[in-house]
């Protein structure tokens, strides 16, 4: 099926060169971190996780809220989502190969990696951690191709391919589950040390990622002959529209118990996400903008009148990916490090080194997702004639 991808138009050639010169741009810029260290970014002894692990765990929900078309259609035979499932899932394998790059730029020396292979700790998180991610990433390409395979020459993928279809899913709650069980398990940081942190991880990873997967499939439909379909998208948007809900309900729980219980530990973190400390709030307004974007979103998805309008929709999509980016991304990793255990604030902004390299993964991450979603739309239209 590879032939697919290296089939297309001008304009499919021209977004990937232009993909492929951003990831060239992100590479060069890498170099001079190699070269250089981690010192050309914005991270110091008090602030070590920045911009990379922001983006990585925001993107290992992306890929985890791939599990949300899944279910329904091999568990709950929700046929529907025939027509898109192999979407999520390639969705989820451009998401787990930029979590992993990430991973790789935020080590300073790459062959750190190979650390976790030859001394494994199975008591460290971080181990567990590896090993959910890449099996999620070849549960995933190995589901994905064959289905696809099968699809393309008519016929029922092969018995041997339901237990990994099967085990993908709880495969894909467990891969944020972990993620979140690295903060939760630190101690001396008590703005991630709460039980709620992995269910938080999870709704907003289940808004997420098929938000961004609606925003995919109205690209797909207005730039390809493949209609994902418009039940589908609807059904998608209820999924989204549930889980912002209880994203935000269990946001206001950490925020009553913190407020509630007036812990130090606990409030200051708060306290300077949204109102700032000591005279520095950097993330105030960007906080405020996340929860005003999901407040929005609510109200656009819940009301079947605003969330059946696909152009409303879009919007509402665009608010929930941008509002659980920053709440995730930004507050949930600075927000944890400011102020430190000795209650000193030293606040943190990426360099443009880190957000040139940040944005040539995520260009590797589209130029991947492309080249997949070609095969896959390839072989759909070829299905429906």
């Amino acid at each position: 099926m590879l032939e697919l991808a290296i089939k297309g138009s001008k304009r499919y050639w021209g977004w990937m060169a232009l993909l492929a010169g951003l990831v060239g741009v992100g590479f060069l810029v890498y170099l001079q971190q190699l070269s250089f260290g981690l010192g050309i970014t914005g991270m110091s002894r008090d602030v070590s996780w920045g911009f990379y692990i922001a983006n990585f765990t925001y993107l290992v929900g992306v890929a985890a809220g791939g599990v949300m078309v899944v279910l329904p259609y091999y568990l709950h035979n929700y046929k529907a989502f025939g027509k898109i499932t192999i979407l999520g899932e390639f969705l989820a394998v451009a998401a787990l190969v930029m979590c992993l790059l990430l991973i790789l730029v935020d080590l300073g020396q790459p062959m750190r990696m190979l650390n976790v292979l030859f001394y494994p700790s199975p008591r460290s998180v971080l181990f567990w951690d590896m090993i959910v991610l890449n099996g999620y990433l070849f549960l995933n390409i190995v589901v994905g191709w064959n289905v696809l395979e099968a699809e393309r020459n008519g016929t029922s993928y092969p018995p041997w391919l339901k237990p990994f279809i099967i085990l993908s899913i709880p495969w894909a709650i467990s891969i944020h589950t972990v993620t979140a069980y690295l903060y939760s398990g630190l101690p001396g940081r008590g703005f991630w040390m709460t039980a709620i942190l992995a269910p938080r991880f999870l709704s907003s990873a289940f808004a997420s990622g098929p938000a961004l997967l609606i925003l995919l499939c109205l690209v797909v439909r207005k730039l390809t002959r493949f209609d994902p379909g418009r039940e589908q998208i609807q059904t998608l948007a209820k999924i989204v529209a549930y889980a912002i809900c209880i994203n935000v309900f269990f946001f206001l729980c950490e925020v009553f118990v913190v407020f509630y219980s007036n812990i130090p530990e606990h409030t200051a973190h708060i306290q300077y996400l949204f109102f700032g400390l000591h005279g520095k709030g950097s993330l105030v307004p960007w906080m405020w903008t996340s929860m005003g974007l999901m407040v929005v979103s609510i109200i656009l998805l819940v009301n079947p009148v605003t969330r059946r309008q696909e152009g409303v929709l879009a919007v509402a999509c665009v608010a929930v990916f941008v509002g659980t980016w920053i709440d995730k991304g930004l507050g949930m990793i600075s927000g944890g490090f400011v102020p430190s255990p000795l209650h000193h604030v030293n606040e943190y902004a990426p360099t443009i080194p880190e957000i040139l390299i940040t944005l040539g993964i995520y260009a590797m991450g589209a130029l991947v997702l492309t080249a997949l979603f070609k095969m896959a739309i390839s072989v759909k239209e070829e299905a429906t004639g």
